[in-house]
């Protein structure tokens, strides 16, 4: 039989409480994510009508430092793919449609 022990501490809160944030902070992360997205999004844009009809609910993975991209039917696949070619680098996952969304509501 097995007893809880009473010196067990029980965190509840944030995990890193000593990580906090400024509404500066928050807002530079912001402006650098939409800054990436709108690189891939240029070159999705771009390859739209090479692809739109031949990979019609593949999935692209687009590496925007490079213009690099990788096209799947899994979008854990072309995501291996560009994670394989280029291991320190984030990319951004399209799905092939006229959206460009890749999931689903």
């Amino acid at each position: 039989m097995t007893h809880s022990s009473p010196e067990r501490i029980v965190r509840r809160g944030r995990v890193f409480p000593e990580i906090q944030w400024t509404e500066a902070q928050k807002a530079q992360e912001k402006a650098r994510r939409q800054a990436f997205y709108e690189r891939c999004w240029l070159i999705f844009e771009r390859l739209k009508p090479e692809i739109l009809d031949k990979y019609y609910g593949w999935y692209i993975a687009i590496e925007p430092d490079s213009g690099d991209y990788f096209i799947d039917r899994d979008k854990e696949v072309a995501s291996k793919m560009a994670r394989e070619k280029y291991p320190n680098v984030i990319h951004h996952i399209f799905g092939i449609n006229e959206t460009g969304v890749s999931g689903r509501i």
